[in-house]
């Protein structure tokens, strides 16, 4: 059996063939169809406590929210662990482990998701565009005109770089399985019951912290990448992270988003429609806000920019040991 210090040394090689197999392959619609995905079997369990722990008073529903969140993670830790133990005992575990871990990063699919908006406005106009960017943002679509449209796929293209690829990669790099489990739970109870309603404000309080903390570093590590990739306007990009990336209402989400609306000469954020509530967010970024479909192309090679970096950083922490 590997020793825990010869495990750890597996974490940045799985990282790199977790980030291959998932870009060439993605998390295929047949295995969705049959098995779902992890993160839809993390939010069964997640609905299962808030339905069991969120009653009572106030301090009783935020002190059943810390219950819950400690039975997710703990039970993410133990079941990633177990799994990686048992994996790594066989000849080429290592394989069916990268597999797993794979499932957890969102590199192609960001990618197919945010394109589908271009091409929905380029082929079926406005109607094609707020459909297909019902897909991948909270806000009412319908209240979207064409450039809030490119803006909602934009934004979400910037924070979800950071929260669905370079945090869990981050978090698989430093802790296996387990470290990207963990984070997985812990982001995706944050976005079932991270919210602030009547239901969930004392309830979800401990997921939303934890997903701050846990975010934190990759969110700074993605606006870096995201401005790297910039090129002539990398300037520009860290420009607009120091000026904006504080303002936001997220202590994570800004540093994305501003690099990424400096990078490309935009305004991103600002006032924003949820569920019929405008959110009065501050700008990110001091460009247009007139954003087209050819903005979306743009960011998205800016994206496939920032990842090759991510790729290089990881090869980089194997190669230094």
């Amino acid at each position: 059996m590997l020793s825990p210090c010869s495990i750890m040394e597996i974490f940045p090689p799985l990282l790199i063939c977790a980030l291959v197999l998932e870009a060439l392959l993605g998390y295929p619609d047949t295995v969705f169809r049959i098995i779902r995905h992890p993160v839809v079997w993390i939010g069964t369990v997640i609905a299962a406590l808030d339905r069991t722990l969120n009653r009572g008073p106030g301090w009783q529903r935020r002190l059943g929210g810390m219950v819950a969140v400690l039975i997710l993670v703990g039970g993410a830790v133990g079941i990633g662990a177990a799994l990686q133990v048992w994996l790594l005992s066989l000849p080429w575990g290592w394989v069916p482990l990268a597999l797993l871990a794979a499932t957890l990063l969102a590199q192609r699919s960001l990618y197919r998701f945010v394109k589908a908006v271009s091409i929905g406005l380029q082929e079926d106009g406005l109607a094609g565009g707020r459909a297909a960017v019902a897909h991948i943002v909270g806000r009412d679509p319908d209240s979207l005109d064409e450039a809030g449209v490119t803006r909602a796929a934009i934004e979400s293209l910037a924070e979800n770089f950071s929260d669905g690829v370079t945090a869990p990669a981050f978090w698989l790099g430093v802790g296996g399985l387990p470290g990207i489990l963990a984070y997985k739970a812990i982001n995706t109870a944050d976005s079932m019951i991270g919210h602030r309603t009547p239901r969930h404000e004392a309830f979800g309080w401990a997921a939303a912290r934890l997903d701050d903390l846990v975010n934190l570093p990759a969110s700074r590590l993605t606006a870096l990448l995201l401005a790297l990739a910039a090129g002539r306007r990398a300037g520009a990009a860290l420009t607009a992270v120091w000026r904006d990336a504080g303002k936001h209402r997220s202590p994570n989400a800004g540093w994305p988003e501003a690099a990424m609306a400096g990078a490309l000469g935009l305004r991103l954020a600002g006032p924003r429609r949820y569920a019929g509530h405008v959110v009065d967010d501050h700008w990110m970024g001091d460009g247009r806000a007139a954003a087209t479909a050819a903005d979306i192309d743009a960011g998205l090679r800016l994206y496939r920019r920032a990842l090759a970096l991510l790729w290089l950083l990881a090869v980089g922490w194997v190669l230094l040991g």
